[in-house]
């Protein structure tokens, strides 16, 4: 039969070697966690970083035209329910008109002409082309963006991967909205 003594320094012995393993995962989970948020941290600043570029008011965008004079969205008048460029875009209802969206916004409405011509849906450098845009890139992922964010609303649909029409019960130009 065991002494008491003995089994006392078999359960300290057990507990030391379990609290000597959680320190372990401890420093590993620690040292796994600094490694994530260092990488956390870069891909923060890399989206604000394309944020900047993207942003639809940036220098990037503003370009030789800024310096010609005011651009034509400078000269329209704002309406009342018009939303500013870095401002949410509104889901989209029967009774909301494009109009509520910024002028930045209110380009893929041309794709209904599209649409009812029978030609499909609009890819994103297609949509630069349309609107009168350079086709660079930095253009085509600035219009991608809003696309998406259009989708999302429910303002655009996306029927393939990269295409973009109209979302449905959505009416463009030529149906009065």
């Amino acid at each position: 039969m065991p002494s008491v003594v003995g089994l006392l320094e078999q359960h300290e012995l057990f507990a030391r070697r379990r609290v000597d393993g959680l320190r372990e995962e401890t420093d590993r989970i620690q040292a796994e966690l600094a490694a994530a948020e260092e990488e956390w941290q870069e891909w923060v600043i890399a989206r604000r970083r394309v944020d900047t570029v993207l942003a639809p008011d940036s220098a990037a965008d503003a370009g030789p035209r800024a310096a010609a004079g005011p651009r034509e969205s400078d000269k329209q008048p704002a309406s009342r329910d018009a939303a500013n460029p870095r401002s949410q875009v509104p889901v989209w209802r029967e009774e909301v008109a494009s109009s509520v969206l910024s002028v930045d916004y209110q380009h893929p409405s041309s794709v209904a002409d599209r649409v009812r011509l029978g030609q499909g849906p609009l890819t994103c450098q297609e949509m630069a082309a349309v609107f009168g845009m350079d086709v660079v890139p930095a253009r085509v992922e600035a219009l991608r963006s809003k696309a998406k964010r259009l989708v999302a609303r429910g303002w655009l649909a996306e029927p393939a991967p990269g295409r973009f029409t109209l979302g449905p019960g959505v009416a463009g130009p030529c149906n009065g909205s």
